[in-house]
């Protein structure tokens, strides 16, 4: 059966090249391949490209780049979703090589995010080995893909059924609790086949919110890289949204920060892959909580 291998790369759109540099290259430790008036490339690993940053004045997302193994399963995939009545279209020329892929489909779900499907990631030459300036340790990528994204839904349901029905990842857990008198958070987080705890996750925000997503991820080997990149984003006086702690369903040691967009990016270690064979789905009711011994100093937020 063909299914989607991995989150393989995000396309935002921002409107402030500088900035973003700046934040994700000199802070977050990303790697910088490419930068013109339109576009800014970053990598996270070998891949030519793991972030695409577009100029647009959304500041939001754009696209998700859904990575399959072969260019068989991407046809039978994308013939699927046409049985089902998806309109799916083929990439031209120009899409594909600015995506630098071999062949590329996509489409767009309720919230307006394109989701593009495709084969044959080009990989930097192999004298340009992944270079970043702030990591003592790599990003964890790999089979795995780049990371994750949260979608903020306008029709949590709808949402869930897109990535259900059409994306065809699959449930790993929910999260569903008061935030506050009133104020409840649902979130359903979902898988890919290679098994990152979730390449995607859709939430219900309970009050007016202006972008398509909530968060990106990226996650690292070395959980020692998460501290410090939380110093520097400190020191650079970027706005922690939430501190160091850990969630009790993926098990990601992380904190989240603004990014110069206003969207916040979390960056973490430790997240655990789902083994479909041995998966079993729960339903937390709380969303994070603390390590005192990991987070000893350092205020404790709303993590529980």
């Amino acid at each position: 059966m063909a299914s989607i291998a991995n989150l393989g790369y995000l396309v935002l759109g921002v409107s402030d090249f500088d900035a973003w540099e700046q934040f994700a290259v000199e802070t977050i430790g990303m790697q910088l391949a490419e930068k013109n008036d339109n576009t800014m490339r970053l990598r996270l690993d070998n891949y030519a490209q793991r972030i695409i940053l577009e100029r647009h004045s959304d500041d939001d997302m754009l696209a998700a780049g859904w990575e399959l193994d072969t260019a068989q399963e991407l046809e039978v995939f994308v013939q699927t979703l046409r049985q089902k009545g998806v309109a799916v279209d083929a990439a031209d020329t120009d899409l594909t090589g600015q995506r630098k892929v071999e062949r590329l489909y996509h489409c767009t779900d309720p919230n307006g995010i394109r989701h593009e499907f495709y084969v044959g990631a080009q990989r930097a030459n192999m004298g340009d080995a992944f270079r970043s300036k702030k990591l003592k340790g790599q990003f964890s990528t790999g089979r795995l893909g780049m990371g994750h994204f949260v979608s903020a839904a306008k029709d949590a349901q709808e949402t869930r059924d897109f990535c259900e029905n059409v994306l065809g990842i699959k449930i790993s857990d929910y999260i569903r609790g008061e935030l506050a008198p009133g104020i409840n958070l649902d979130v359903a987080f979902f898988h890919a086949r290679t098994g990152r705890h979730h390449s995607m996750a859709a939430v219900k925000i309970p009050f007016p919110y202006p972008k398509r997503i909530h968060h990106i991820m990226v996650e690292v080997e070395n959980m020692d890289d998460v501290g410090l990149a939380y110093d520097r984003c400190i020191q650079a006086g970027y706005t922690i949204n939430m501190d160091l702690g850990r969630h009790p369903n993926d098990q990601m040691f992380s904190f989240y920060v603004h990014t110069p967009s206003g969207f916040l990016l979390e960056f973490g270690a430790g997240g655990i892959v789902v083994d479909d064979n041995h998966w079993e789905v729960k339903s937390y009711t709380h969303r994070t909580y603390a390590n005192p011994m990991e987070t000893e100093g350092l205020r404790s937020s709303w993590r529980r």
